[in-house]
């Protein structure tokens, strides 16, 4: 995905409409600041031909005075313009990064899973930073810097226009240097967020599956994919940095040159007595200022080109298409609809779409009921019960919710009937208490309990020092998996949905555990219609019926009883747990 070159800051036009007085009002101050450092050389010269020279005490008294009130107003100036600048970048930063982050959040699955997770962190934290140092620069120095270098070379050609001709010919070089360090630095700048991307996505992974790494004692392995991905990172920065490190040394050179230029016909100038001496040492400020200015811009230069590629990144994602639609004017599911229909369901993923992982589904489950949902791996089964709160669309066909297409619904109305438990339990640092509380933040104490004892998760959280005031760690990583996931059965539970959905959720609890589980649920869970993905025959049988997925195709809807005498595919699963003796 490519977002063209004039977008690139298309996004600052919102934030310019609520911090441009700010910002005029800091370039106010900045002009005051610039007007003020321009004069001083100019006092300076009239203090050494009208003051020294003559020996005028009073002439130099004065003027030194005056001189000391125009640095202290370019001080007050220069303070109240870095007071501005920071607050505008630092209040647009995170503005930026609330908005940028607001638009992640209402991704679909497909979208996020085109950015990648490592890449977005990247765009939130690194490249807002990027635009945000450009934002302060910009206001700190972009707009100081040409003022200063093109008053400097006014003052100097108003100054001695026959000294002034050196500028001609320094000013031109410095620009053309200016020009090809941008040119030559965005592409690099560009690959070098790319890397970034990279190096995080490696330290993620492992971070993510230290426990793995250290169960098979793969840390040389994962050592050197990091050290790929840092070395890459290194070259990349080497290669950029070094291109750029020619620019400086050569802009400095040439303004150099000139200011020695300016010394020598100065000098030349004073011994015919075509020139005075504060002529050529304000002549010689002015070249500074001109250096130091040129300088600023060459290095601004070099934010903005590492600017303009984060910016483009961060386009991408505010420009990138919900990919879900949203009806103008939402349907409300019915009181008598079915509880959920899949018609005629194809799905795949990508876009374009690639491979279908759902073909042609088509089965209805009633308010109430609860419906097994078993197959081998990678048959569609996560894939198909993501398609009810809309995490993706279907490529084809449509999936009912009460009566209504659930495209046609507010999701967010559609996802407040829906509770579900995905095949990785997902907890949050906090309490226990508070995760659960993430199904439904009114819920009472009462509530949660009754949730956690149906999950069969309250014995083990009341054996807590601290019960449901527990802390959790990242991920919940002081628990075991079997009792993350009964803590993420409670948090749905307590939502009280017209739809649960358990993804293969029981997977880490023991057998008896599991069964009382699922009394648990079946009392609480009474009028909720119920979903559950499951790879085992036990679980699958207390269904009132079940749906066989082989390959994204279903091979057959019924009881346990119908489906052992007439699907061959749920009789191989089933010989495959049970064996002949059960049959």
């Amino acid at each position: 995905m490519t977002v063209g070159r004039r977008s690139a800051f298309g996004f600052l036009g919102r934030y310019v409409k609520k911090y441009g007085g700010l910002f005029i009002l800091a370039v106010l101050f900045l002009s005051l600041e610039t007007f003020c450092d321009l004069l001083q050389p100019t006092l300076m010269a009239r203090i050494i031909d009208k003051g020294v020279a003559s020996k005028d005490m009073q002439t130099v008294m004065g003027l030194g005075a005056f001189m000391l009130l125009v640095t202290a107003l370019g001080a007050v100036g220069a303070i109240l313009r870095n007071i501005l600048a920071n607050l505008v970048s630092l209040r647009f930063s995170a503005e930026l990064r609330g908005d940028l982050f607001r638009k992640i959040l209402g991704f679909p699955f497909g979208t996020a899973d085109h950015f990648e997770t490592a890449s977005l962190v990247t765009r939130l934290t690194n490249d807002v930073t990027q635009v945000q140092n450009f934002v302060s620069g910009m206001m700190r120095i972009l707009l100081k810097a040409p003022l200063l270098c093109i008053g400097s070379i006014i003052m100097a050609v108003l100054l001695n226009p026959h000294l002034a001709v050196i500028l001609y010919v320094v000013v031109p070089v410095v620009i053309v240097l200016i020009v090809l360090s941008a040119r030559m630095g965005y592409p690099l700048f560009a690959s070098l967020q790319t890397m970034i991307d990279r190096i995080n996505g490696v330290s993620r992974e492992y971070l993510a599956g230290v426990r793995v790494v250290k169960a098979f004692n793969s840390y040389e392995h994962e050592a050197k994919r990091f050290n790929k991905a840092n070395n890459e990172l290194s070259d990349i920065s080497i290669r950029t940095f070094r291109v750029l490190s020619v620019f400086s040394p050569l802009i400095m050179l040439t303004i150099n040159a000139g200011i020695v230029a300016v010394l020598w016909f100065g000098g030349v100038g004073i011994n015919e007595g075509s020139m005075q001496v504060g002529q050529v040492i304000a002549f010689t400020n002015y070249m500074t200022q001109i250096l130091g200015s040129l300088m600023l811009i060459a290095m601004l230069f070099n934010v903005f080109v590492r600017a303009k590629a984060s910016a483009e990144r961060i386009t991408e994602v505010l420009v990138q298409e919900a990919g879900m639609t949203v009806p103008a004017i939402p349907t409300a599911p019915s009181e008598t609809g079915c509880g959920i229909e899949f018609d005629h369901v194809t799905f795949a993923y990508g876009s374009p779409p690639g491979e279908p992982v759902l073909r042609d589904i088509s089965f209805q489950c009633t308010r109430g009921e609860k419906v097994g949902i078993i197959g081998s791996t990678g048959s569609g089964k996560t894939s198909l019960v993501n398609l009810v709160p809309r995490l993706y669309d279907t490529t084809s066909g449509s999936v009912w919710f009460q009566g209504v297409d659930v495209r046609e619904m507010d999701p967010a109305e559609l996802r407040s009937n829906i509770a579900l438990v995905p095949q990785k339990s997902v907890l949050f640092t906090g309490t226990i208490l508070a995760n659960i509380l993430w199904g439904r933040k009114e819920a009472d104490r009462s509530m949660v309990e009754r949730a956690a004892r149906a999950a069969q998760a309250h014995e083990f959280i009341t054996s807590f020092p601290n019960g449901y005031n527990t802390i959790l760690g990242q991920g919940g990583v002081n628990l075991s998996g079997g009792q993350k996931q009964r803590i993420a059965i409670a948090r749905a539970l307590v939502r009280e949905p017209a739809i649960l959905i358990l993804d293969d959720s029981t997977s880490a609890v023991d057998a008896v555990t599991e069964n009382h589980l699922w009394r648990g649920i079946k009392e609480y869970a009474a009028e909720m219609t119920c979903l559950v993905i499951t790879q085992r025959i036990a679980t699958a049988i207390s269904s009132d019926r079940i749906v066989v997925l082989d390959e994204g195709v279903i091979q057959g809807i019924g009881s346990h009883a119908d489906l052992l005498a007439s699907c061959p595919v749920y009789k191989d699963i089933y010989r495959s747990q049970i064996g002949d003796g059960g049959a």
